[in-house]
């Protein structure tokens, strides 16, 4: 899918050539899952897929908008009729990162958009943020806003979080604004402090698979909300602001003093965990061990699967498959309930791994399972 694919099918929609083509891409998460919303550290990594978009100013306060993957013709929203909770279709992400940069006193006034996207919905990949990124960057560029990166980012969470009303951190936006080609996006959540690190694993002979169970899940769900809930509880029974202020060697202590709270001391177990598990792999990658990662990213299904109990059958059977077959390291990622699962393994290894995957879902009974090689790629950018 590429610009000028995009840009012709804007000319045919609105009658006129766009004044630009960009686009932001989906994302994987290497480890650091639920972190985000805790004030934590995330490690995650660009994907090629990504949302597309073609775009051109207005001045008559009107938004125009158009999806090459959804069936139906145009819609058009009036800029001053935007407000959050009205719209539940998939036309409340673009115009909720609208909505969001002119609560924030950024004058935008109107814009025509045609969107394609080859980011997978409901896998995880975080669609959703490609989507409302690509609007931001987009916008930014055109009306001259100046916005940075991780700027764009915060917006588009409020729009997610706001307009949306799916309670999701930073991580998402930040990943597919921010993220470099070859590298993995080491975030701390809380101050929004970046750094790249490498992570070729081409170079050391290894492979990252994304497994999509076709399972689909849905952020809106009550189970997201119920967990965020519950590690907010958890903080507030500890007396901090968040669990990111609970250090991995007070772990024990702080469990002992939630005593009998049984849906909380889980939560906080994995968060904290967790967020030692992305400095591990951070200190793993940077020391040119990226094989050594495999262990910690199992850690992290086990505990997603045991603490935070977010995963499902269809991701549990990837990663026992996949470590029964003799991968490095797997876990899901993402926010569960279903979507993708992440495989470390040898070169060698992918196409014997990958269908034995295919052939315990198919013994299972399950819908065929889609798998891919996830490459770090480039963040947000202007493609013409």
């Amino acid at each position: 899918m590429g610009a000028q694919q995009v840009a012709d099918r804007f000319a045919e929609l609105y009658g006129a050539r766009p004044e630009g083509v960009w686009a932001a891409p989906g994302r994987v998460n290497l480890i650091g899952e639920h972190t985000d919303y805790n004030d934590g550290f995330v490690m995650p990594f660009a994907l090629p897929h990504q949302a597309v978009a073609a775009v051109s100013r207005r001045t008559d306060g009107v938004l125009r908008l158009h999806s090459a993957d959804i069936e139906g013709g145009i819609t058009e929203l009036r800029l001053d009729d935007l407000a959050p909770g009205g719209d539940h279709d998939w036309t409340a992400y673009p115009a909720g990162v609208v909505w969001a940069l002119r609560e924030a006193g950024h004058g935008i006034t109107g814009a025509d958009v045609h969107l394609a996207s080859t980011v997978p919905t409901g896998a995880g990949l975080s669609s959703s943020a490609a989507l409302e990124v690509v609007i931001a960057l987009a916008l930014d560029d055109l009306y001259g806003l100046g916005l940075k990166p991780w700027r764009l980012a915060r917006l588009c969470q409020r729009a997610e979080n706001v307009y949306v009303g799916v309670p999701t951190g930073i991580m998402d936006q930040t990943a597919s604004a921010c993220c470099e080609a070859g590298h993995a996006l080491f975030l701390d959540t809380r101050d929004l402090s970046q750094r790249q690190i490498p992570f070729d694993l081409a170079a050391a002979g290894l492979r990252l698979l994304v497994v999509d169970t076709q399972v689909k899940h849905a952020h809106s769900g009550g189970e997201y909300g119920k967990r965020r809930a519950g590690c907010e509880k958890g903080a507030a029974l500890l007396g901090v602001d968040a669990l990111r202020d609970i250090p991995y060697d007070g772990l024990d202590a702080a469990l002992a003093r939630l005593g009998d709270e049984e849906e909380v001391v889980p939560l906080v177990r994995h968060i904290v965990t967790e967020n030692e598990r992305v400095e591990r792999t951070v200190a793993l990658l940077r020391a040119g061990d990226p094989r050594a990662i495999g262990p910690v990213l199992t850690e992290g299904h086990a505990s997603l699967r045991d603490d935070f109990r977010i995963s499902c059958p269809e991701l549990d059977l990837v990663v026992d498959t996949a470590l029964a077959g003799g991968a490095l390291g797997a876990r899901m990622t993402g926010g569960g309930f279903g979507g993708s699962a992440i495989v470390l393994a040898e070169a060698t290894e992918v196409d014997t791994l990958t269908k034995s995957v295919e052939e315990a879902f198919a013994a299972a009974g399950l819908t065929a399972p889609r798998v891919f090689e996830a490459v770090p790629s480039a963040g947000a950018r202007r493609l013409a």
